[in-house]
């Protein structure tokens, strides 16, 4: 049996240690972008050695109080934090997931065009300086070897049309979850993708309109969507959250160097996008996790116990009330990985830091009927306010669970997830939606709410936006996130 690396208890502890030192000691000691004593970085970034960017030669923390402009690259009064922005998405690669990620692609150029239309109070426009990097739920458990793609947190780099055999699973094709956003082959120079102002580090690009809006997508837009559909041969037990840790470890090569993914002076903006509950399972700490029958659900054909993905859920979480409908859904310790491993290292980057962090979870919760005019464009009906813990139940949706077309049982589901449908949907004639809750994730979002840095006590202040991978287009998620940047790097008048 194979091991694999736990990332987040890597980060856990390197957490604790910069926890015990005081203020400047804390910055001095950050593995993040390389922070060293004066409180300048050695390796940061500012996408390119000869742009115009908001920090100097020596990579210093963005001071705009000494600029006199709240617009870095302008004249403009308005009270901007700070340019640069690291953005992280976690797909799920597994086996039902073609569709939503075909719906993520698309949706790539609307991201770029709202970061780079972001302003300050004033109304001046800032000239953002993004990183993007792509990776998967996929973290090669010791129970789903031989699958392919897996990531372990490592950085998606190539063209989608390159590994169109990724995107066959169990005779279904959805190949064109790649092809209908990716006409031509289109990557960045580089692990992660980067823009700012007028350049980026993607090769030269014919003229091309993703999103099917009309008009043509620049480089950035065009890479992202090729680079972002990740395939449907993943691992069936998806770990987002480790897979997130492992993105965003310090000592992740990707990390280090002159242009390295994580900066200190960034906002951090994570999304999450599956169909299914974490499992990011302590193997480490509990490499007999898969063999415990306990864990296991009886399988109705043969009226035996056997492993499912339902070991996710019987793991991980624990449920009052039931069975049928129950009370609440709530996280346990072991033996996953204890969920107060993310949420320490994620708020401590923001309370001993000064580091924002974001986070937009595309999971299974019902599909958000109403949001907020006003930014950051959070859901205000619908989504994680309406979400049911039940078991399945029989039936042809609506009037039960199962899709049609499908000759699951409501027994067959129960085994292989051990939870009903946070949302179902079927929509456009045949395309389908349906994906079971994700507590963990919902969990480790919620916990950035209200979080206080050092140097802004908004105990108000909202960074996470739940919203429902059932819906048939993700615009409105993609708004909420950059709703939520736009929060962090601008300063509310």
């Amino acid at each position: 049996m194979k091991i694999v690396r736990n990332s987040a208890m890597s980060l856990t502890l390197a957490l604790v240690t910069c926890a015990d030192k005081d203020r400047e000691s804390t910055a001095a000691a950050s593995d993040i972008g390389g922070v060293t004593e004066d409180g300048k970085s050695d390796n940061d970034s500012d996408s390119d050695s000869d742009s115009d960017s908001s920090a100097d030669e020596s990579g210093e923390k963005l001071d705009l109080g000494e600029q006199g402009s709240g617009n870095p690259d302008g004249d403009g009064d308005g009270e901007a934090k700070t340019n640069k922005i690291d953005i992280l998405f976690v797909i799920d690669n597994s086996g039902s997931t073609g569709q939503e990620q075909a719906n993520l692609a698309h949706n790539f150029p609307l991201l770029v065009q709202q970061l780079q239309n972001l302003t300050d109070t004033a109304g001046d426009p800032i000239a953002v300086d993004v990183q993007i990097m792509v990776t998967t739920t996929d973290m090669q458990h010791s129970n789903c070897m031989g699958t392919s793609g897996a990531t372990d947190g490592q950085p998606v780099t190539t063209a989608c049309t390159t590994r169109l055999g990724d995107f066959v699973f169990a005779g279904a094709n959805e190949q064109a979850a790649c092809t209908d956003n990716c006409p031509v082959a289109v990557v960045p120079d580089g692990p992660f993708l980067w823009f700012h102002g007028n350049q980026d580090n993607v090769p030269d690009v014919p003229d091309a309109d993703v999103n099917g809006d009309g008009v043509a997508d620049n480089a950035a837009a065009q890479a992202l969507a090729c680079v972002g559909p990740q395939g449907t041969t993943g691992c069936w037990y998806e770990a987002p959250l480790d897979a997130m840790m492992a993105a965003i470890d310090p000592e992740a090569p990707h990390n280090q160097g002159e242009k390295p993914f994580i900066r200190r002076d960034a906002v951090l903006a994570v999304t999450i996008l599956t169909d299914e509950a974490d499992c990011s399972i302590d193997e480490i700490a509990h490499p007999e996790v898969w063999g415990t029958e306990e864990l296991w659900n009886t399988d109705p054909d043969f009226g035996v116990k056997a492993t499912s993905s339902g070991i996710c859920w019987n793991a991980g979480i624990e449920c009052s009330g039931g069975p049928g409908t129950y009370d609440d859904c709530v996280p346990t310790d072991e033996p996953m990985v204890n969920i107060g491993t993310y949420k320490d290292y994620l708020t401590g980057l923001i309370e001993n830091e000064d580091k924002e962090v974001v986070m937009l979870g595309i999971i299974g919760v019902p599909v958000v009927t109403e949001h907020d005019p006003d930014p950051p464009h959070l859901p205000t009906a619908g989504g994680v306010d309406d979400l049911i813990y039940r078991d399945w139940e029989d039936g042809i949706f609506p009037n039960g669970d199962i899709l049609p077309g499908e000759i699951d049982t409501a027994a067959d589901l129960q085994f292989r997830f051990s939870i009903g449908p946070g949302c179902t949907e079927v929509y456009d004639g045949d395309r389908k939606g349906q994906a079971v809750p994700a507590p963990r994730i919902i969990s480790v979002c919620q916990s950035l709410d209200g979080v206080t840095a050092k140097d802004d006590d908004d105990e108000n202040r909202i960074r996470c936006c739940i919203e429902s991978i059932c819906d048939d287009d993700f615009s409105a998620a993609i708004t909420c996130l950059t709703g939520l940047i736009g929060e962090t790097v601008v300063t509310p008048e």
